[in-house]
């Protein structure tokens, strides 16, 4: 590792409190499941669990994966007839969210290469993947999804929308639906519809002509070309985007930073969740962001910790390994700050993007499994899981030689 010796010093302390917060909410009052956060989140909320399986794997801590393998077999037994993945692991009537299903199929995935089980939740995978197949409107395997049914429960995304979809790319490849993943790669690679008229047989995709990065969400006649950090760094991290369009859209998001705290709407070294940000005089501003989804607040521009943990990964992806050992060292001070607690690293959930004030809760358990996710990706220069997703992806383009076909279809 090139890191320095101060700067790894500080990444070692931070990790070792991330465990600490880690096993401090493996077990929460709903059925011992896991916590969501220290003290603000009692509950098990599926998707929080599902993104912090990554770190958790990462880590190798033994504790912490014995922990979610019964987070895995719980919601295996409480899935919908259907397929669906309820929005709380431990209460099947909770449905309707739009990310827990190919979540729980990533994860499961991820906990099969981690472990070697390699059938583990078969059945309850299978299910998943025919839901999945059903949440395709035009029968084309891209997904589309209701408003505030991601993760972003004050956030407007509609149809087509970015998150999910990297998700869904990500878990076929895992899953070896090639074929599919190929098709949605294709067609999230088409340019967002921005006349206003929709010829017939004119499929919408997610990607801008002049812009190297993906819109939010694109339906029909409707789109939104807001950054989402996120979507975009998993577009990367999975190998949406191409190497050299990943390049580009790096330089993209750090050229915007620049120029978002050049004018006092940024005050951290490390992306908003979203910008620009949606203001009282925008189309696509709603009442209710008065009161809860402000300019550089929660999902309108809040800088989050977890999503930042998978920006710095996709940089190391991207190949960008400086700049991940900077935005690393950004994300460990980040995750230092406290709201209300008295402890060493806070690891909060999302901070004021103007102001870099905690506002969320302390000790949130994806904050912490994806700061583990970074610091591991930096230090040993590899992307755990997302590797496999990219490699996959690489070995489908290769074309084989006639000498090696022959050697491949001979008898042994």
């Amino acid at each position: 590792m090139t890191m320095k010796k101060d700067l790894r010093s500080h990444v070692g302390e931070a990790k070792k409190a991330a465990i600490e917060v880690l096993l401090h909410n493996a077990h929460g009052p709903y059925r011992g499941l896991p916590r969501t956060a220290g003290w603000g989140y009692p509950e098990p909320y599926t998707r929080d669990l599902m993104i912090a399986s990554l770190g958790i794997l990462a880590s190798g801590n033994e504790r912490l994966i014995r922990s979610l393998r019964r987070v895995l077999e719980t919601l295996a037994k409480n899935q919908s007839p259907r397929g669906h993945i309820p929005s709380l692991v431990h209460d099947p009537e909770d449905r309707g969210a739009s990310d827990t299903t190919p979540l729980f199929l990533l994860a499961v995935a991820c906990f099969r290469n981690a472990t070697g089980e390699a059938d583990f939740l078969d059945e309850s995978a299978q299910r998943a993947l025919v839901w999945m197949d059903y949440q395709s409107p035009g029968d084309r395997v891209m997904v589309s999804q209701l408003p505030t049914s991601d993760w972003r429960d004050e956030q407007w995304v509609l149809g087509f929308g970015l998150f999910v979809n990297t998700i869904v790319y990500s878990y076929l490849r895992l899953y070896h639906q090639h074929e599919k993943a190929k098709q949605l790669r294709g067609l999230m690679g088409r340019f967002a519809v921005t006349a206003d008229r929709m010829h017939r047989h004119v499929h919408a995709g997610l990607a801008l002509r002049h812009k190297p990065y993906y819109v939010l969400y694109s339906y029909k006649l409707y789109r939104s070309e807001r950054f989402d950090l996120l979507g975009n760094s998993l577009a990367i991290l999975s190998g949406i985007a191409f190497p050299s369009r990943s390049r580009s859209l790096v330089s993209w998001i750090e050229k915007e930073c620049c120029a978002l705290r050049d004018c006092g709407e940024l005050a951290l070294d490390l992306p908003p969740n979203l910008f620009p940000y949606i203001r009282p005089d925008d189309p696509d501003w709603k009442p209710r962001y008065r009161k809860y989804n402000l300019p550089g607040d929660y999902h309108n521009g809040g800088v989050w910790p977890f999503a930042c943990g998978f920006y710095v990964a996709a940089l190391v992806a991207a190949g960008k390994q400086k700049l991940a050992e900077k935005k690393l060292e950004a994300l460990t001070q980040l995750v230092g700050p406290a709201r209300q607690a008295n402890v060493s690293f806070g690891f909060n959930e999302w901070f004021r993007a103007q102001d870099g004030t905690p506002r969320g809760q302390d000790w949130q358990t994806w904050s912490a499994a994806m700061y583990l996710y970074a610091a591991i990706s930096v230090e040993e220069r590899r992307t755990p899981f997302f590797d496999d997703i990219r490699s996959e992806a690489r070995a489908m383009r290769l074309p084989v030689s006639p000498a090696l076909l022959r050697k491949l279809t001979q008898p042994s």
